[in-house]
């Protein structure tokens, strides 16, 4: 990012990932950004879990979303946390969990937003059965602060 003014000769300042996992899993919403086979770009706002026993993120969507349509054609994807100046942004892919493999990922959401969902834990767990569940497995990711005095300083890349 040198031409941002972020030299990487000096690695004082850069964030660590605990930073980061700690605003993938305090972040009710998320920006999911996905490409279809037309090479049409979506974005949308969700709800979304980082799962870091895992290190993975995970979400679920009604089956007949374009997202879900998107990720058939191109499983590459981008999340991000809500904050615009305290980022973090994973560029990963993102693969279908069902049954078993699901779990962690049911619970996960549940734990998260059944307050906000106002139904029973019972009823959550249901519901997301019924949608489709994904994992997005990083590739790379970004962690910046939006702040004069620190970006060229904090700006952090991580690679998987």
């Amino acid at each position: 990012m040198t031409g941002y003014g972020v030299a990487r000769d000096d690695p004082t300042g850069l964030l660590d990932w605990g930073w980061a996992e700690q605003r993938l899993r305090s972040s009710r919403n998320f920006w999911f950004v996905t490409v279809g086979a037309n090479r049409r770009p979506h974005c949308m706002p969700v709800w979304g879990v980082w799962m870091p026993e895992r290190s993975r993120w995970g979400a679920a969507f009604s089956p007949d979303a374009r997202k879900v349509r998107n990720l058939a054609a191109n499983d590459l994807v981008v999340v991000t946390n809500e904050d615009t100046v305290e980022v973090v942004s994973i560029e990963g892919r993102a693969t279908e969990v069902t049954g078993a493999d699901a779990d962690a990922l049911v619970e996960a959401w549940t734990d998260k937003y059944l307050e906000a969902v106002g139904l029973h834990r019972n009823e959550v767990r249901a519901f997301l059965r019924e949608s489709t569940m994904w994992e997005v497995k990083p590739i790379r990711g970004f962690g910046m602060i939006e702040r004069s005095e620190l970006f060229a300083k904090a700006a952090t890349r991580w690679v998987w």
